[in-house]
């Protein structure tokens, strides 16, 4: 289980990105008072426009940012207090963090697995396990470099997953992938939340997040406007798919904001 509460997150802007953002504030809120729940046995969508605060709000959950101010646990553990621990529970993938290019999938998976204090055995199976439903086995010996951009990706979820981690937290997972790539990863989620696992991603994509998602968080500019299943979220902005929702309450919002 993965518990956010009360999270914000604080940049300070360099003179550059302050002239990137045509903005006088030296500093930045990308998250704003963040408070949620992804539960055991679900997938957890956090859905938002990008630089709405989804990746700042996985890379706190993941240890990789320490929170301006609030708490987050994962499997009880706190993220800050007991960093060690977290990172020993969870896989966590984004699209910023990339394999060596030099060496190869096959390579890569057992430096990761080591890390985690796998032995070679246990590694071989995962690799086996893994490699087999991603379709990697006839790339395994070659360079990172050399494979699609699809490919890749399946590598990178492969190696995150090696530790057989009990949390998976992804950063738009499907981002750039052709369909028949994204679906094989999104089914994958579905069976890493059917065996009980804690499964929390960002996306866009609101088709994706309409059938992959139990429950959805919308979070615009920072803030976490609405939180619910597909049903209660259609329910309570009284539309007919979550792109309308989606919109009914980016105006709202908006106008909140002005």
């Amino acid at each position: 289980m993965i518990k956010i509460k009360e999270l914000t997150k604080i940049y300070k802007l360099t003179k550059k990105q302050m002239m990137e953002k045509k903005t006088k504030k030296n500093m930045m809120k990308a998250v704003d008072n963040l408070s949620l729940r992804a539960k055991s046995g679900e997938i957890y969508g956090l859905l938002g426009p990008n630089g709405a605060g989804k990746t700042t709000a996985l890379r706190c959950t993941a240890t990789l940012l320490k929170p301006t101010n609030g708490e987050i646990s994962v499997m009880g553990y706190d993220t800050v207090k007991d960093s060690e621990d977290v990172r020993k529970r969870i896989g966590f993938l984004t699209n910023e963090i990339k394999l060596d290019p030099q060496f190869s999938p096959k390579y890569m998976f057992s430096f990761f697995g080591r890390l985690h204090g796998l032995d070679d055995k246990t590694i071989e199976e995962r690799r086996e396990k893994l490699f087999d439903y991603f379709g990697i086995k006839d790339f395994e010996d070659k360079k990172i470099d050399e494979l699609s951009s699809g490919m890749k990706q399946k590598a990178s979820i492969a190696v995150s997953l090696v530790h057989n981690p009990e949390v998976i937290i992804f950063d738009e997972p499907t981002n750039g992938l052709d369909i028949v790539t994204a679906r094989s990863v999104t089914d994958y989620l579905r069976l890493l939340r059917d065996e009980g696992k804690t499964v929390i991603i960002s996306t866009h994509i609101m088709t994706e997040a309409e059938k992959l998602c139990d429950r959805i968080g919308i979070i615009i500019n920072g803030v976490l406007v609405m939180e619910g299943t597909l049903s209660e979220i259609l329910e309570e902005t009284k539309t007919k798919d979550l792109e309308d929702a989606f919109f009914e309450l980016y105006k709202k919002h908006s106008k909140e904001e002005e």
